[in-house]
Parts: C-alpha cells; sequence; structure tokens
C-alpha cells in the first residue's frame, strides 16, 4: 500500500510542564502538510512513543487525525514488546480515525524469528486497519530478517515495511520478493536516495520536519530522470540530515524545529535537550544552509 513517497515521523510537541500541547500539535500537522509530508507517522520513535502514556497517544491519534482532516494518511504508532498491550492499543486506535498502524519490532525480550512472525500476524489479525512494519534494530536489538519480512508480507493487511537497518542488500531481497503491492520505506533520511534505486517507494523521515520540500523535489527527480539534480539536492541536504542525529534523536529535531519559530517544546526524561555548544553548533549549520538556499 502506497501512503506517498515522503512520510514524516512527527514528534510530539510538549508545553513547559511536559504535558501534549495541542495547540502546538495542530500548528506543527499543518506546517509538516505544507512543507511537502504526503502521511504522519504518529507516536514512533521520533514521537517519543516510549515516554507517552496509552491515553496520551489515543489522545494523540485522534487529535492528529481530526487536524488532518483526511489531507494526508495517519499511521498511529501502537507496537510495543508486548503482544496483547498492541493489540489492546491498536484496536483502541481503530476508533480514533487513523489510516494505519506501525508495529515495532519488539524490543528488549529479543523474540526469534518466529516469535516476531507470530507477534506481527497476531496484531496485524486484531484489527482492519493496513499495517506498516517497523525494523529498527538499531534500537530494538532485534533484526527483522528479509524471509520473515517476506513471510508477513503475505498477511493481507501488512501492506508496507519501514527499514531502518540501513541495509540495502535485504532492502533489495525484500522488495524482489514481495508483491508490487507491498511497500517499502527507508527510515534512514540518508539513504532515501539509493532506496529508490533499488526500487523502495519513498522515506519516514525525521529530516522532512526541516527539508521536506527539498526531499519531495530530490524524489520527483529522480523519478523524472533526473538523477543528476537528485544527487545534487541529496549532497546539499545530507548535513541536515545528519545534524538531526548528530545527538539522540530527538532531541536535534526539536531544538531545529523550535530555532525556527515552530514551537515544539522540549523533551521527556530520559532524553534530554542540546547543550548550548550543541545548539550554536546547530544554529550555524541552519544559517549556513538557508543562507545557501536564499
Amino acid at each position: 500500500m502506497y501512503f506517498g513517497q515522503v512520510l514524516t515521523a512527527m514528534v510530539t510537541p510538549f508545553d513547559q510542564h511536559g504535558d501534549i500541547d495541542f495547540n502546538a500539535t495542530r500548528t506543527l500537522v499543518n506546517h509538516l502538510i505544507t512543507n511537502g509530508s504526503e502521511g504522519l507517522v504518529v507516536a514512533g520513535t521520533t514521537g517519543e512513543s516510549p515516554t507517552l502514556t496509552t491515553d496520551e497517544k489515543l489522545d494523540l491519534f485522534a487529535f492528529v487525525a481530526k487536524v488532518t482532516n483526511g489531507r494526508v494518511p495517519v499511521i498511529a504508532g501502537t507496537g510495543s514488546n508486548s503482544t496483547k498491550a498492541s493489540i489492546r492499543l491498536t484496536q483502541q486506535a481503530e476508533s480514533t480515525g487513523v489510516d494505519g498502524i506501525m508495529v515495532v519490532t519488539p524490543y528488549y525480550n529479543k523474540p526469534s524469528q518466529e516469535g516476531m512472525f507470530q507477534h506481527f500476524q497476531a496484531i496485524a489479525q486484531s484489527t482492519t486497519l493496513p499495517v506498516m512494519l517497523y525494523n529498527i534494530p538499531g534500537r530494538s536489538v532485534v533484526n527483522l530478517s528479509v524471509e520473515t519480512t517476506v513471510r508477513l508480507s503475505k498477511v493481507p493487511n501488512i501492506v508496507a515495511i519501514k527499514e531502518a537497518s540501513g541495509d540495502l542488500d535485504a532492502m533489495t531481497k525484500i522488495i524482489s520478493q514481495t508483491s508490487p503491492e507491498f511497500t517499502l520505506y527507508t527510515g534512514e533520511d540518508s539513504l532515501t536516495l539509493p532506496t529508490l534505486a533499488i526500487g523502495g517507494a519513498g522515506v519516514v523521515s525525521v529530516s522532512s520536519h526541516i527539508v521536506g520540500n527539498e526531499m519531495q523535489d530530490m524524489i520527483t527527480s529522480y523519478k523524472h530522470g533526473n538523477v543528476q539534480e537528485a544527487a545534487s539536492i541529496h549532497q546539499h541536504i545530507l548535513p541536515i540530515m545528519k545534524a538531526m542525529f548528530a545527538q539522540p534523536s530527538p532531541s536535534p529535531l526539536k531544538e531545529a524545529l523550535n530555532m525556527q519559530g515552530v514551537t515544539v517544546g522540549n523533551v521527556r526524561l530520559p532524553m534530554i535537550p542540546l547543550n548550548e555548544e550543541e545548539k550554536r553548533a546547530l544554529h550555524q549549520l541552519l544559517q549556513s544552509y538557508v543562507k545557501k538556499v536564499s
């Protein structure tokens, strides 16, 4: 299932008390849609899902679905390392108006491939919503294998995968061994262009908060055969992509958004804000980027 070519893994705005700031969330959603996002992933890694309560997630899903009002698909992050809890949240998410769910590989437990297959299958079978798998071994420790991904792609409502392993060979095999209706997105911003080259659909992005239109231009240029232009855009925005992960995400991204007047507040512990030196370096980069494009 194709959700678009640039999806944004949205940050969760917090107010000065550390609660979800829904006014800021409305502003952020509209900012993202205006600036190149064709879909929004809510309460994923970038949304600080481990620190959100179930009630907060459900309120966030419902609010974002209401604000988007069908303009772009909303994909709710409902996965955890508990199959039972993931099923419960997924079923509750159905009533919030979201268009799909994203389910991360079970972290900390370190299940086997068969365990992961049964985990994802059970969640998918509990809902009528389309399901996006989310493989991110750098955070979950376990890696969803090509073989398991291909098996899962045959479950009727498992329609896509966000592949954040960075393994282009594995991604190539997944694309070649699954049906054309099964969609692969990279979860690594800097691999967007290489992912297109191997047949991927696009990216579930962090940097699109800042350079969403540029990422759209890059992908569109590539698809229209303007490979040199796409490569030039990639080279230009790569420093921004790298800067968003120079410290634990989403701290740099939230700081960058705040610097640009899109107020999203701070991160929740155990994440911490950038220190003054890190802020200065980020500010200088953003200023130099603006100067280049102006």
